[in-house]
Parts: C-alpha cells; sequence; structure tokens
C-alpha cells in the first residue's frame, strides 16, 4: 500500500472537482448489475431503462457513463414541460436525470415515453424510488411505468464505503490515511449519504479550525453516544 501524502494544513472554500469518467467509477456488488447494463449497450432487455438508488448511489456517473458511449443528450426529469423533445432525441439516445413523482409533469412524461417508442430511442431513467410505485392519475401513463425495467443499486459494502471516503476526500484534495478512513466506516451509517455528509462536516470543521484533517479531528466529531 502506497503511504499516503501528508494531509492538508489549511484549504480554500472551493469547488471540489468530481470526475464522471468511467476509470473514476468505484464499483463493488452494490451497483454492479447498474454497471453490467451500462457497460452491455446497446444489448437491452428494453430499450429504456431506470436506474433506482439512494442520493450518491453513483446514478449520476452512470448515467454520464452511457452519455458518452451512446452519444445521448442529458434532461432533467423538471424540465420536462418545456422540453423540445424531438430536439432531444436527435441522437436516438436520452438521459433523463432525477425523475420523481412530486411536481411530476404527468403529460410531458407520458408524451416523452410514447416519442421514445415511435423513434426507437433509448432512454435512461434516473430515480430514487421505482416509477412504477409513482401514484400517477393518467392510466395508459401508469401501465408504462410499470412496464419499464430497472436496475437497483443498494447501499454500499464495507469495501466500497471505504473506497468511496477515499475517492470523497481526494475529491476535496484531502489525503487520508487508512486509520482516518476505518474510523470513519465504523462510526457512519453504510450509505453513500453518510459518506457524502461525514467528509464534508471533516472537510469544513477542517477550514473553521485551521487544522489538518485527522483521525483525531473525525474523533472529536464522531464520537460514540
Amino acid at each position: 500500500m502506497e503511504t499516503p501524502l501528508a494531509p492538508r494544513q489549511l484549504v480554500l472554500a472551493l469547488d471540489h472537482a468530481v470526475s464522471f469518467a468511467r476509470e473514476d467509477f468505484l464499483s463493488g456488488p452494490s451497483n454492479a448489475t447498474a454497471l453490467a447494463l451500462i457497460e452491455r449497450w446497446p444489448d437491452w432487455p428494453n430499450r429504456t431503462m431506470v436506474l433506482v438508488g439512494p442520493q450518491g448511489a453513483g446514478k449520476s456517473h452512470l448515467a454520464t457513463i452511457w452519455a458518452e458511449a451512446s452519444g445521448a443528450r442529458v434532461l432533467s426529469a423538471k424540465r420536462l414541460a418545456d422540453a423540445d423533445l424531438p430536439a432531444a432525441f436527435a441522437t436516438g439516445a436520452l438521459v433523463v436525470e432525477d425523475l420523481e413523482s412530486a411536481g411530476l409533469d404527468e403529460r410531458a412524461l407520458f408524451h416523452l415515453i410514447n416519442m421514445a417508442r415511435e423513434e426507437a430511442a433509448y432512454v435512461l431513467f434516473t430515480a430514487r424510488t421505482a416509477p412504477a410505485a409513482f401514484p400517477v392519475g393518467i392510466r395508459d401513463l401508469a401501465s408504462r411505468l410499470r412496464a419499464l425495467p430497472s436496475v437497483a443499486l443498494s447501499p454500499p459494502d464495507d469495501v466500497l464505503l471505504r473506497a468511496l471516503i477515499v475517492k470523497l476526500a481526494s475529491d476535496r484534495q484531502i489525503a487520508v490515511d487508512e486509520t482516518l478512513v476505518n474510523y470513519l466506516a465504523n462510526r457512519i451509517e453504510r450509505s453513500f449519504a453518510a459518506a457524502y455528509a461525514a467528509v464534508a462536516r471533516l472537510d469544513e470543521e477542517a477550514m473553521r479550525q485551521h487544522r489538518p484533517v485527522t483521525r483525531a479531528l473525525a474523533a472529536e466529531l464522531f464520537r460514540e453516544p
């Protein structure tokens, strides 16, 4: 194992560069099926697929990898009503990010799904919950949503959680050692959101106190009750 660099002493509150390149995707049992789906395209069981998983699970990263491979355009689900769908389907592939039932424009989504069929286009939705369970009022839309195949991303295992902590720290230009990573992994919820929150909290507190990010700082912030 390579010896990590010494932790930084001070940092500036700059935007954090996050890479969505294929080589930077952290794979593990929790996302293996979803990654396999992306990598087997265009050999999909259906031209429209849904990636379902919690915040931070890697749905957008996988969607970006697929968009790069397929030439897909990317559209926010919140902008469906305003979207120029013929233009969105110009490449024959489309990513629709963050589909959720709250505030959903049912007619716009119904129109999109129908147009995708007519154009024989590929569509990849990302969502935190399976669209099949959305309480929609348009009966034909409900039927179409139930028919959409979905692939779930589950919470990370211990190995992936530790790797995620290292990557999140690297995105913030923080060098961490194995002791700190293990300490955090053993004291936070085993979820992507908890890892993001823990690393952000460490980073922000280190900046506030003008201290390095160390196990000692982590022990102060994440003491067991």
